[in-house]
């Protein structure tokens, strides 16, 4: 057998099906390496996409012409818009899904023909082969076996995408295996020899130990379900993908929370005992932390919410969200019954957790190519990222550049045609930008704090902010259609917007309906001025259905388009806070020599915009610099300008963008 293509992906998870899909459209001719086809975009953990910070990466994902935006769209059973009650830019849309159908659409999307030049393989991947020219290596193809027949699969061009099985342990108490998941025992145990031989040895890349956990799945069917509170899905679903109006599911759920208690925490202290020690397991998650770390960390909290989301149509089985933990067995049946709701429930799969080797992703460049081998791209939780969407990211940056990597005879032209997503551009340029500068001593979770311009980069306009760029950066990477339909909503926003702008009220139109009462009984002058329906939409409780109700009662015609509503109230909502950050990012640009007190209070009381984890590094490393504490992993750029303008103004509060930020 002789294989010969453009672009290997080695893996069939999150990060190689975009990873793929996006070499695949990228012109390149690829193959997908995986152990079992039928697993292709399996969902290993929690079944569903997206969240504050993650449902910004699956809108930008889209909007660079990748798969998992529709395929939510179409598996997805129970639709969220988190954080509603904050504003715009840390809206976080969220979807619970059918595994089985999210399996399927993903299969059908990769393994099914849907791209004319991209193969899967069945097959295991054993290592990366390479060449020395010119004092530089290259990758010169994949040794994989193939019905237990060794086979090297020529190419120029790699992506590895393993995620948690690249030396993966599974431990449940304190007994271990080798495998990557627990959710099937497929034999799919790991890439082992992978990660020895050719990162490690070959390569001499920094690797490290990280740990996820995920927890045990329940018989919805021995659920109290009269014992929790239900929650709905939204209706009607919104779409994640700009290709859709709304989502198309073919059925939703409700899902229904509950939480711990003493006796939970009691028996969660008690049993601590039968977990494996800390000694020979990796670095776990800080921000998904399991059950045990919770009690452990947050003592004085009675309680802990736990999420009862169903896993599919067709399914009994339940997803606890909130109660992973690698308990025994046994422990974790008597952890779940003293829950209310579950005190009879039944335990179809326990919970886990599982280690694997990573790679320190500073060994990266932008474009995600190992700096040590030309033609070598990593993508997902072999970055030391946590999640599907982050995965789903790194993926199609990486797949992006190996199809350009492919047609590329030199290192220059190589550097030239990178595709790199600024931290200015996307949620997509913060995640790798802060992997590949800063590294990661944990799983890498994205926020929206971690972005400072996260005012900008909101999920409502990634088309609007990426589609064009990645049309233009990457050929074939954004299919015509798309971005003829990105180019028709761009029109749609900017004559709306300039509607709104040149449409004025007179004050006795709008005061009314846009003051309190207190407000209006002020004598202030900004209630005597006319206003635009940009300056209403600006003030603090005003909605774009109430300007629009205005212009109506006025007997005035505003013609805003379904498509751009969200992101014409955004952009007038934030005006002044974006005209504010972009000065106050470049002062603190201009200023990162400025020395930091080396007595600064760190508290929450004095910092409060700061997360536990910014205070706990800063005040362990206590930086001199501004430039010192941009340099420790976890301290958000949004926080650095925080920060500055905190030392800046001295006992001033900080600025109002980081407040209006995180509200």
């Amino acid at each position: 057998m002789f294989y010969d293509y453009d672009v290997v992906v080695i893996g069939g998870g999150h990060a190689g099906c975009e990873a793929a899909a996006a070499a695949a459209r990228g012109g390149a001719r690829t193959a997908l390496v995986t152990q079992r086809v039928d697993t292709v975009g399996e969902m290993s953990c929690n079944p569903s996409i997206g969240g504050i910070g993650k449902g910004h990466l699956v809108r930008e994902v889209d909007a660079l012409g990748g798969v998992m935006g529709r395929a939510i769209d179409a598996a997805g059973i129970h639709f969220r818009m988190l954080n509603r009650r904050k504003g715009p830019a840390v809206w976080g849309p969220r979807a619970q899904a059918d595994r089985d159908l999210y399996r399927a659409f993903m299969r059908g999307e990769i393994a099914s023909g849907a791209y004319e030049n991209l193969d899967v393989l069945e097959a295991s991947a054993e290592d990366v082969l390479f060449e020395d020219r010119g004092g530089e290596r290259r990758v010169r193809a994949v040794a994989v076996t193939i019905d237990e027949e060794p086979v090297e699969v020529a190419t120029s061009a790699c992506v590895i995408t393993t995620g948690t099985f690249l030396r993966g342990t599974i431990w449940l108490g304190q007994e271990s295996r080798p495998a990557g998941r627990f959710v099937r025992d497929d034999g799919t145990g790991g890439s082992g020899d992978l990660s020895g031989d050719t990162l490690e040895l070959d390569l001499g890349l920094p690797l490290g130990r990280l740990k996820t956990g995920t927890p045990p799945r329940l018989d919805g069917r021995t659920i109290d379900w009269s014992k929790c509170v239900a929650q709905p899905s939204e209706d009607p679903p919104f779409a994640f993908s700009y290709g859709n109006a709304e989502a198309s599911p073919r059925g939703t759920v409700a899902c229904a929370r509950t939480a711990t208690n003493e006796r939970t925490h009691d028996i969660v202290r008690a049993e601590a005992h039968t977990l494996a020690p800390p000694s020979v397991s990796g670095t776990g998650p800080r921000y998904c932390p399991s059950l045990y770390k919770k009690v452990e960390r947050f003592g004085d909290r009675s309680s802990h919410v736990v999420w009862l989301e169903p896993e599919g149509l067709n399914t009994d089985l339940v997803y606890p969200n909130g109660l992973s933990g690698a308990f025994p067995l046994d422990v974790q049946e008597r952890i779940v019954r003293s829950i209310a709701g579950l005190e009879n429930a039944v335990i179809v799969q326990p919970g886990y957790d599982v280690e694997y080797d990573f790679v320190d992703p500073r060994s990266l460049d932008h474009g995600l190519g190992v700096k040590k081998a030309r033609g070598l791209f990593l993508a997902g939780q072999i970055c030391g990222t946590t999640g599907y969407e982050e995965a789903a990211a790194l993926g199609l940056v990486a797949g992006a550049n190996a199809a350009l990597a492919a047609g590329d005879r030199d290192a220059a032209a190589s550097a030239r045609r990178r595709f790199v997503v600024g931290r200015d551009e996307g949620y997509i340029g913060v995640l790798v930008d802060d992997l590949v500068t800063r590294g990661t001593m944990e799983p890498y979770r994205m926020f929206t704090s971690r972005a400072e311009y996260r005012l900008a980069l909101r999920a409502d306009n990634a088309d609007l902010r990426l589609t064009r760029l990645g049309a233009a950066r990457v050929p074939g990477l954004v299919e015509p259609d798309r971005l003829a339909a990105c180019e028709a909503r761009a029109r749609h926003v900017a004559d709306a917007k300039a509607r709104c702008d040149a449409l004025r009220f007179a004050p006795e139109a709008w005061a009314p309906a846009f003051l309190s009462a207190d407000e209006t009984n002020r004598d202030d002058h900004s209630k005597r001025s006319h206003k635009s329906a940009s300056q209403l939409l600006a003030m603090p409780h005003a909605t774009l259905e109430g300007v629009l109700a205005l212009a109506a009662a006025q007997g005035e015609e505003l013609l805003i388009e379904a498509d751009a509503r969200d992101t014409v109230a955004a952009l007038c909502k934030y005006a002044a806070y974006l005209d504010r950050m972009d000065r106050d990012v470049a002062a603190y640009k201009r200023n990162d020599a400025t020395k930091i007190p080396p007595d600064l209070d760190y508290s929450a009381a004095n910092l409060p915009a700061l997360s536990a984890e910014e205070r706990e590094k800063l005040g362990a490393a206590r930086p001199h610099t501004f430039a010192e504490a941009a340099r420790i992993s976890g301290v958000t750029p949004a926080s650095l300008v925080y920060l500055y303008n905190h030392v800046a103004n001295g006992s001033k509060r900080p600025s109002a963008v980081a407040a209006e930020a995180s509200s």
